[in-house]
């Protein structure tokens, strides 16, 4: 079978043949419809070799989405040819986190050396793909996979972020938005679903502003030196209760902080590198900084619920599975609007 691997430290991903993969007791094989293409796979392959956590060919994707292609012996529940979307973040499913469906927050996985599908363990770019157990399925029923398969990541995790914070986003209350790419644009559909919060959307380009305009932002700003300082004059100079950075690069963390009210939530999502400077007199008074990493099995389930009913959807670029390293040359250039799905 055809599979997009990175194969070699700070190079390009590549489009190979490999053996297609049988699955093992309790597994489940996918034949892939649509996977996506994400900054997360950028990031990885931006470290040096000894910072890499796995071995090296890499089958990328953690964002999958399928029709059951066979079970492996002792698996039930599922039927050959249901489609299910893969949920990325495995964990062990034995302790305290993974048994209140936290498996994005499992307490054993780095001990057990379990890695998510594309960031450690055979992703989903590719024609077929092993699940490690049935628990990391959740149903499609009529959704269409190439548009649902970015929520898996860029859907839940933002809805994981944003849901902490509701209790702050009440009626006159501001949400910051900073990045309104693949993550970010969903971001702001679930503010305007889930809160009367006036939502103010902030990117580098007219282009990214757009989008966000498009998908609901009441206002935008361009990301820049002063943007905090419009944000602050658009909400009379309290800030915002809270704000959501999904870029997390050393310039947007600085802007994400300075917009932040008083008792307000600064959730960092992006894992651009960038790092908070907490501490008295340097923040907003009684503001809580925060690192999410994904969500939980159950809000996928209420994320992909809010897509059933209209209410979040996903502007995708499409490409085959050949044009995937394309894809990502175009990701790394800031060029995909929304998000890249890659279909098999």
């Amino acid at each position: 079978m055809k599979a997009v691997q990175y194969r070699t430290v700070g190079a390009a991903p590549e489009v190979v043949t490999v053996p297609r993969p049988e699955p093992g007791p309790g597994q489940v094989l996918l034949k892939v419809t649509a996977a996506g293409v994400c900054h997360s796979d950028i990031a990885v392959m931006s470290w040096p070799a000894e910072s890499l956590p796995f071995a090296l060919p890499l089958t990328l994707g953690h964002e999958g989405a399928g029709t059951v292609a066979a079970l492996g012996e002792g698996v039930g529940g599922l039927e050959p040819g249901e489609s299910v979307a893969v949920y990325g973040p495995w964990g062990c499913g034995g302790c305290l986190m993974c048994a209140q469906g936290k498996e994005n927050y499992c307490l054993r996985a780095e001990e057990l050396g379990i890695r998510p599908p594309g960031l450690g363990a055979p992703g989903a770019i590719a024609e077929y793909m092993i699940v490690d157990d049935p628990r990391h399925l959740v149903p499609l029923g009529d959704l269409d996979p190439v548009a649902s398969v970015p929520l898996t990541d860029a859907g839940l995790t933002p809805y994981h972020a944003i849901k902490t914070s509701l209790p702050k986003l009440v009626p006159g209350s501001t949400a910051v938005v900073i990045g309104t790419g693949g993550l970010g644009h969903v971001a702001v559909q679930l503010l305007r679903v889930l809160s009367p919060a006036r939502v103010i959307a902030l990117d580098v380009s007219e282009e990214k502003l757009e989008l966000a305009r498009a998908v609901g932002a009441h206002e935008t700003v361009l990301s820049d030196a002063d943007a905090a300082d419009r944000v602050r004059a658009l909400t009379d100079g309290v800030g915002a209760q809270a704000v959501f950075d999904f870029v997390g690069a050393a310039p947007t963390v600085a802007t994400a902080t300075a917009c932040a009210a008083v008792e307000s939530d600064v959730t960092i999502v992006g894992i651009g590198g960038g790092s908070a400077t907490v501490g008295f007199g340097t923040v907003a008074y009684d503001a809580a900084v925060r690192a999410p990493y994904w969500g939980s099995r159950a809000e996928l389930i209420e994320v992909l619920d809010l897509a059933r009913s209209g209410a979040v959807e996903v502007h995708v670029e499409t490409y085959s599975l050949d044009d995937a390293p394309l894809a990502y040359e175009r990701l790394h250039a800031g060029k995909i609007n929304g998000r890249a799905v890659i279909l098999p």
